[in-house]
């Protein structure tokens, strides 16, 4: 049997090095008055964040619509989608983003809208490199284009491994570490079943040799 290929996991480290990529591209832009870049790079800074901390799915991001972001000061934001791949009774979901101290994906969502300024609609669209602003709706198969550009220009390497999952991989693997239980993960994420979580967490001691070698000092 074949291999299964899975996407790269995007790291917190990474995800730094692509945040400060954005936010130095940002100063530039307004330095120049590009605004059109400008609503670019909050586009792309929104999107990633958002994507990472909410372990979006590319076409969950994709159908994100602004008349269906609610802000709560102080607490965070509530996206809702009136339907998703495990909505089978289309009753739909609201998927709540915290605000942090850092990596905000609130305020990088507020100030995109602040430059999109869109009373309603697609959250995400295309933008052109004339800033021409698109009506409709990035295609769920254009988030993997736009990360890996994105990625290879703030300077990380063998981005080809990268895709739309490697966000949702990224925050499954940094919620693990942080010693978040299945159960907390799972409900987060959107999870239905224990297998498709599994598939997402990558074991942080794949060879066993912390569990080995704990247990060769407890003989002693």
């Amino acid at each position: 049997p074949a291999k299964t290929k899975q996407a790269k996991p995007l790291q917190l480290a990474i995800l730094e090095q692509v945040i400060r990529y954005l936010e130095q591209q940002e100063a530039k832009a307004i330095e120049s008055g590009e605004q059109h870049r400008l609503l670019r790079v909050a586009r792309d800074k929104a999107l990633i964040l958002m994507g990472f901390w909410r372990a979006f799915r590319s076409d969950e991001i994709s159908r994100l619509q602004i008349e269906h972001i609610e802000f709560h000061p102080g607490e965070g934001l509530t996206a809702y989608l009136p339907r998703n791949k495990t909505d089978r009774l289309n009753k739909g979901t609201a998927y709540r983003l915290p605000e942090l101290h850092r990596l905000c994906p609130v305020e990088a969502c507020r100030h995109y809208l602040f430059l999109l300024d869109q009373p309603s609609g697609p959250l995400f669209r295309g933008i052109t490199r004339w800033g021409t602003v698109s009506a409709s709706a990035i295609r769920s198969d254009s988030v993997i284009p736009l990360l890996r550009i994105t990625l290879e220009r703030a300077g990380v390497l063998n981005t080809e491994l990268y895709s739309s999952h490697s966000l949702r991989r990224g925050f499954a693997n940094w919620a693990s570490q942080q010693g978040w239980s299945l159960k907390q993960l799972m409900e987060h994420v959107g999870w239905k079943d224990v297998k498709s979580a599994m598939r997402y967490i990558e074991d942080q001691d794949r060879f066993a040799q912390t569990a080995i070698d704990a247990a060769l000092g407890n003989e002693k």
